[in-house]
């Protein structure tokens, strides 16, 4: 062996240990119980009528924002039981989310005029997941129009890659997790209430990066759910419902 060559050796491992290490990810355990949701949807569609009459509907208008590959289809449970309630919720109308394109901000613009266009009144936003990036991003884009945002179990705050999600990202929307087409300041909080759910059992987006850190938002509220149960579980439509009620003005 070359005289060197343990010089060599604890060259490399110091570089080695001084490197950018992995991001730290929800546990295999917490992510496989996601498979849950089809029995969390049953339970929330077996009592809609008791989630409706737990949750205190004001009129306000609400748009919900689904998650990665997900449509207005997934939030369907969520949409009914809030109109039961007395929300006036309403759907994004732009079909399944593939991610963010260069014009996202511009139609979520529109699909928010139109909701506008009786009352003229703020729009409330619920995003799930990625919806709840798209969301916060609006609210810095068109303020005026918003007048409150809720993220459900969405990655705003530390590592964007700390989560089981980014890689099927960057497959699905054909670019870099850390590129997105638009302006994108995630850990910005929006000039608007912003209340953050987020879940110790998430198993897909680490609870730390959907909680937030304190003025990322003005709420972090702990939700006992799965990352798919945001969007259909009864503890996730209950969680909405408290968040919407502790912005209520």
């Amino acid at each position: 062996m070359p005289p060197y060559a343990d010089s060599i050796a604890s060259f490399w491992k110091g570089r080695l240990a001084s490197g950018p290490r992995a991001p730290q990810l929800p546990s295999v355990q917490h992510l496989l119980a996601n498979a849950s949701m089809p029995f969390d949807l049953a339970r929330s569609r077996a009592q809609a009528d008791l989630l409706a009459k737990a949750i205190r509907g004001d009129g306000r208008q609400i748009l919900l924002i689904p998650g990665l590959l997900a449509s207005e289809q997934r939030m369907g449970a969520m949409r009914s039981i809030l109109r039961a309630a007395g929300f006036d919720a309403h759907d994004w109308g732009m079909g399944r989310n593939f991610g963010p394109r260069p014009d996202t901000l511009e139609k979520i613009d529109r699909r928010v005029d139109e909701i506008r266009r009786r009352s003229g009144k703020p729009v409330t936003l619920v995003g799930w997941s990625l919806g709840g990036l798209f969301a916060r991003e609006y609210a810095k884009y068109a303020s005026a129009k918003v007048g409150g945002v809720i993220t459900m179990g969405t990655p705003f705050s530390g590592d964007i890659r700390a989560n089981h999600a980014w890689r099927l990202y960057q497959l699905v929307s054909g670019h870099a997790v850390d590129c997105p087409p638009f302006v994108c300041n995630r850990e910005v909080k929006p000039p608007v209430p912003t209340v953050a759910l987020w879940s110790r059992r998430d198993g897909v987006i680490l609870p730390e990066c959907a909680k937030g850190r304190a003025g990322e938002r003005d709420m972090a509220i702990e939700v006992d759910c799965t990352h798919m149960g945001f969007a259909v579980a009864p503890e996730g439509i209950l969680a909405v419902g408290k968040a919407l009620e502790g912005m209520r003005r």
